[in-house]
């Protein structure tokens, strides 16, 4: 059976053993959901015109250009998932996937601090080629370098547990 959490629970809600960690590609389909809802915003503080040819001197040129919108995007990308991990356990994309992100030792919500480590733990799992986030395939709690580094857990909650 897995466990089942509340957006506002704190502390351990089942045996260690009985957790269900959400996988790879949930994970992954979570951000892609993520991605989409973000999409319209993304767009609009984007340039107006991206290069024809998207190349690492293209892109630093076009971010050059804007620096501003470019910083605003980041804040905004940071708030989003600080709010959604603290208050919600997720994303939209995680929830509407049952999955809710957790502290690793307490499966509480996590703190304003451990979400902004997750989001550095993000800029080490890019810095690696993306390695961080395949990381989660082969962890046995299916981590990631971000979840190691901020203390994290994603956990699949079902949101009609099987009964047996």
């Amino acid at each position: 059976m897995a466990a089942t959490l509340s957006p506002a629970q704190e502390g351990p809600a089942r045996a260690p053993a009985d957790l269900c960690y959400a996988g790879f590609w949930r994970r992954m389909a979570a951000d892609l959901v993520d991605n989409i809802v973000l999409l319209p915003v993304v767009s609009a503080l984007a340039p107006a015109r991206w290069p024809a040819h998207l190349t690492l001197a293209a892109l630093a040129q076009a971010v050059a250009a804007d620096p501003l919108r470019q910083l605003f995007g980041l804040v905004f990308g940071v708030a989003y998932s600080v709010v959604f991990w603290v208050k919600f356990l997720g994303t939209p994309g995680k929830l509407l996937l049952s999955c809710h992100l957790v502290d690793a030792q307490t499966l509480g919500p996590l703190t304003v601090g451990q979400s902004l480590l997750r989001n550095v733990g993000y800029l080490v799992s890019y810095a690696t080629l993306g390695l961080g986030f395949l990381w989660i395939a082969w962890d046995r709690h299916k981590q990631g370098f971000h979840d190691k580094i901020a203390g994290s857990v994603v956990l699949y909650v079902p949101r009609h547990p099987r009964r047996g």
